[in-house]
């Protein structure tokens, strides 16, 4: 029965996956929608943009420390609680920013009290949850659950749509409103953690066929042959700390430092707040298709396919610095596209070279490294962004420094040279 329902188009882990993408949407989309929210904070207020900066800084700092933390604990408690946990504290924290009157305000809401809310409910649980549920199709699975992440740029125009409607400050009370209506019950309904939980097994558990179908960790399961990773062994590794800097580089200083302010940046050329919200929102549509071909990196190998997405993302950035005023559209479309599909094309290339190369039990320890790369850099991008734009009164710098942490981030993963993972598992 148990494998007559995993074989089953109805398969409960498929509503895993689909309540994976919604809980996404909503958990990242409060924290992506800063950049729509920071044209009316910085009209209200007019503090500079360094300043209201970062309190995005801070939010990805914070979650990128955080999210080792909240994966090691849903293992060992349980999940659902903690995740409700982490909705409520999002929740209040998103409400508790409508009533902003000074700037700290913002930095211990938003700043902190925000992600950890989002660590303890999103994707630091949710991905954990997607492997237990299926052991065959963990690359189309994990696919889907992170396009929720790139639609949470789309999300943004229902924000910014809210704040021309009734205010920015009544635009997180709507948000509040749906994590309480729409999340909650997800979470409460249909979260289960591990499919034993509902009396049934994961996907591909009861029929592995071989191990040359497995994913990584299971292989090495199968095959005590295969060399494992100590901690300490991959903590000596140059590999490794260049697969941070890498990660660290380009999404954390380079991506998060333009996503801060690209709408700003595109008000401030005469253009509409609902353009530059729809110009957000084509990049996340955009990340998403890229997201959806990592497999070009299974033949086109990790290290050229983070060049073109480096490439990609260098000719978005290029379109968008020629942007001065309304007389040219064109470039807010090419921009999106290019700057959207590189970034969305880079994250599952650089996590599948690092399975390359440590693929085993401690890729745990190495996946959390990278996110907290990322957490780090993004307290430096966005707040840098803004206080190049203070005194030198233009992006132009900003968006330069932002190509060139892409450039170097490619370069160190060439450094890292996932391409010669046998050889350095060899010498284990």
């Amino acid at each position: 029965m148990k494998r007559l329902l995993e074989r089953s188009p109805f398969f409960y882990g498929w509503i895993i996956v689909g309540s994976t993408v919604v809980s996404m949407i909503l958990i990242y989309g409060i924290r992506h929608s800063f950049s729509v929210f920071f044209a009316p904070i910085l009209d209200e207020f007019g503090w500079s943009r360094a300043n209201i900066a970062i309190m995005f800084s801070l939010n990805i700092f914070v979650y990128g420390l955080l999210s080792p933390a909240a994966g090691t604990l849903a293992n060992q408690w349980k999940p659902g609680r903690i995740r409700f946990f982490g909705i409520t504290i999002l929740g209040l924290a998103t409400a508790g920013c409508a009533f902003v009157r000074e700037l700290w305000h913002f930095y211990v809401l938003f700043g902190l009290l925000m992600p950890l809310g989002s660590a303890f409910c999103g994707w630091p649980i949710l991905a954990p949850t997607l492997m237990n549920w299926f052991v065959r199709r963990r690359g189309l699975v994990m696919g889907l659950g992170q396009m929720g992440g790139g639609l949470s740029f789309v999300y943004s125009i229902f924000v910014q749509y809210t704040i021309l409607q009734w205010g920015w400050r009544n635009a997180y009370l709507v948000l509040t409103a749906v994590l309480i209506v729409i999340l909650l019950p997800l979470n409460l309904l249909f979260f289960s953690y591990h499919p034993k939980d509902r009396g049934l097994e994961a996907y591909g558990d009861s029929d592995l066929p071989s191990t040359g179908d497995l994913p990584a960790g299971e292989v090495l399961m199968k095959n005590p042959m295969v060399a494992e990773w100590s901690v300490g062994q991959l903590m000596r590794t140059y590999q490794l700390w260049f697969l941070v800097l890498s990660y660290f580089l380009y999404w954390g200083v380079g991506n998060y430092l333009v996503l801060a302010h690209q709408v700003k940046f595109i008000e401030d050329a005469g253009f509409s707040s609902m353009l530059g919200a729809s110009v957000y929102a084509l990049f996340g549509i955009m990340m998403c298709a890229g997201q959806l071909s990592g497999f070009i990196s299974d033949w086109m190998g990790r290290e050229k396919t983070a060049t073109l997405a480096a490439l990609l993302s260098v000719a978005g950035l290029l379109a968008l610095l020629s942007v001065r005023d309304t007389s040219r559209h064109w470039p807010l479309y090419i921009f999106p596209i290019c700057f959207g599909y590189g970034a969305g094309l880079y994250t599952p290339t650089v996590f599948a070279g690092s399975a390359d190369i440590f693929h085993g039990k401690q890729f745990g320890v190495v996946a959390g490294l990278l996110l907290m790369g990322m957490g780090v850099g993004g307290a430096i991008g966005p707040w840098l962004g803004g206080y190049l734009y203070d005194i030198s009164g233009s992006y132009t710098s900003a968006f330069v420094l932002s190509m060139g942490c892409n450039a170097v981030a490619c370069i160190s993963l060439w450094i890292a040279a996932p391409r010669n993972a046998d050889r350095m598992r060899a010498g284990i």
